[in-house]
C-alpha cells in the first residue's frame, strides 16, 4: 500500500506541511520546480522574513482580510506562539519589532529557510528540486498521485498543493496550481493583486520619485465615499505611490478596479497630527515669520522641499508669490490641500509585482480544519493558492504556516483512519 505524502511547492506553506507530516510519522516527498526551495521566503520582509505577528489571535484573523474567518480552526490549532516555538526550537532566535512584527534576530531570511531545510532533512523528507507537476492522478474522486512534466508518474496516498499564487513569478509562483485545482473540479475565484503599488494619473509624482513620507495618513475614496485610511509611511515612485500604508490600501483599490469602478482617489493628509484649526495657526505663524519671502521659501518648515511646489500648485498658489500677499481665503485653501492632497488612482502595478495574490481556490470547497478538498479525498490546498490574503505584518506567513501545519498533520492522520 502506498503511504507517501506528496507536497507540491516548497514555499512557506509547503515546507511547513512537509515538516508537520514528517513529524506525524508520514513518508514525505516535497517537489519544487525551482532550483532552490523557499525562494519567496527569501525576499519577504525586505529579505528579513517577517515570520509572524505578536498580535492576539483574534487580531491576526481580523488582519487576514481575505477570508480570515476560514482560518479560525487552523490558526488556533497552530498559532503565532507555535510558530515562534517552532523556529526557536530550530535554533532561530526571534525578536518583536514595531507593529508587533516578528523577525529573526539575525535579520536574515536565509536563516529561516536554512533552518527549515535542515529540519526537513533531519525528518527524512525527500526534497526534489527542478521538478514540475503537470497533472493530478485522481480515481473515483480520490487522489492517487501526480504526473510530472517529463511524463513520469509518482504514486501518493495524499497530495498537498502549495504552489503559491501569481505574485513574484521569478520565485516560482506562476499560477500553475489554479489549473490543477480546476482540473480536480474546484472553483478558483478571480485572482487580483493585493499589497501592490498604485498607479496615479498625476505625473508630478515623477518629480518627487524616491521621496519617503513618514507619519502621514492616506485615505482611499470611491465616488467621494471614504473606503479606508491608514497612518504611517509611504513612498513616491515614477508611476505613483507605494510603501506600507499604500500597500495596505491597495487591496481595496485593486478590488474596486477589478470590478470596473472609476473615480478612485487617494487623499494624503501631510499633517495628520494637527486639527484643521491647529494647522491654520501653524501656517499663520510660519507666514508671519517669512512674510517677505516667496511662498516656496515660506513653506520650508512645513514640508520637504521637493513637495512644496506640488502642494502650492494643488492649492492654486504660484510659488513665486510673496508670503505676505497671501489672503486668509488662500491660506484656508492651502490648509485644506495640506490635509487632503489628491491623487487619482488609475490602476495597480501588475500582479507579478504584488506581494500577495488575492483570490484563488474557493474556501467553501475546503475543510477549514484539515485543508482537505471537499471534492477529492486526500487532496489538500494550502498557502497563497487558497483564496486567503492578509495585510502586511507577518499575517500572510502566519496564514501559510497554519494552513501548512493543518494539512501536513491531517494528511497523515486521515490515512490512519482509512
Amino acid at each position: 500500500m502506498v503511504n507517501q505524502i506528496i507536497i507540491v511547492g516548497a514555499g512557506p506553506a509547503g515546507m511547513m506541511a512537509a515538516a508537520a507530516a514528517a513529524e506525524c510519522g508520514g513518508s514525505v516527498l516535497l517537489l519544487e520546480k525551482m532550483p532552490r526551495v523557499g525562494r519567496k521566503m527569501m525576499i519577504t520582509g525586505k529579505g528579513r522574513c517577517n515570520v509572524t505577528s505578536a498580535d492576539d489571535v483574534p487580531d491576526i484573523i481580523r488582519n487576514i482580510i481575505g477570508n480570515g474567518r476560514f482560518l479560525n480552526s487552523s490558526l488556533r490549532a497552530f498559532d503565532n506562539a507555535d510558530v515562534v516555538a517552532f523556529f526557536e526550537g530550530l535554533g532561530v532566535p526571534l525578536k518583536t519589532e514595531r507593529g508587533n512584527r516578528v523577525f529573526p534576530q539575525s535579520d536574515r531570511a536565509a536563516a529561516v529557510v536554512d533552518a527549515m531545510v535542515k529540519h526537513l532533512r533531519d525528518q527524512k523528507v525527500e526534497i526534489r528540486t527542478n521538478t514540475s507537476v503537470s497533472d493530478l492522478l485522481i480515481e473515483a474522486n480520490k487522489i492517487c498521485g501526480v504526473r510530472l512534466v517529463d511524463g513520469s508518474e509518482v504514486e501518493a496516498a495524499a497530495v498537498i498543493l502549495a504552489m503559491g499564487g501569481a505574485s513574484y513569478p521569478a520565485t516560482g509562483s506562476t499560477g500553475d496550481g489554479y489549473a490543477l485545482a480546476r482540473a480536480a473540479g474546484h472553483t478558483v475565484t478571480p485572482i487580483f493583486p493585493a499589497l501592490v503599488p498604485l498607479v496615479t494619473r498625476e505625473t508630478w509624482v515623477r518629480e518627487v520619485q524616491g521621496l519617503s513620507l513618514r507619519n502621514v495618513r492616506a485615505t482611499l475614496y470611491h465616488a467621494g465615499k471614504k473606503e479606508q485610511d491608514f497612518f504611517g509611511e509611504m513612498l513616491f515612485t515614477h508611476f505613483g505611490v507605494t510603501g506600507p500604508i499604500i500597500l495596505q490600501l491597495s487591496r481595496r483599490a485593486s478590488e474596486l478596479l477589478r470590478d470596473g469602478k472609476k473615480d478612485i482617489e487617494l487623499r494624503l493628509n501631510l499633517k495628520p497630527a494637527l486639527t484643521h484649526e491647529k494647522l491654520r495657526e501653524r501656517v499663520d505663524r510660519d507666514f508671519a515669520a517669512y512674510e517677505q519671502k516667496h511662498l516656496h521659501n515660506g513653506m520650508i518648515d512645513l514640508l520637504p522641499k521637493r513637495l512644496i511646489d506640488i502642494v502650492l500648485n494643488a492649492a492654486g498658489l504660484a510659488p513665486e508669490r510673496v508670503v505676505g500677499q497671501i489672503s486668509s481665503k488662500e491660506r484656508e485653501r492651502l490648509v485644506r490641500v495640506l490635509q487632503a492632497l489628491p491623487l487619482t488612482i488609475m490602476g495597480t502595478r501588475p500582479i507579478a509585482e504584488a506581494i500577495v495574490t488575492a483570490g484563488g481556490v474557493a474556501t467553501h470547497e475546503i475543510n477549514p480544519r484539515t485543508m482537505e478538498s471537499k471534492i477529492v479525498k486526500h487532496l489538500y490546498f494550502v498557502g497563497e493558492l487558497v483564496d486567503v490574503d492578509a495585510y502586511t505584518g507577518g499575517y500572510n506567513l502566519q496564514a501559510a504556516f497554519s494552513m501548512g501545519h493543518a494539512a501536513g498533520c491531517h494528511s497523515v492522520w486521515n490515512l490512519e483512519g482509512t
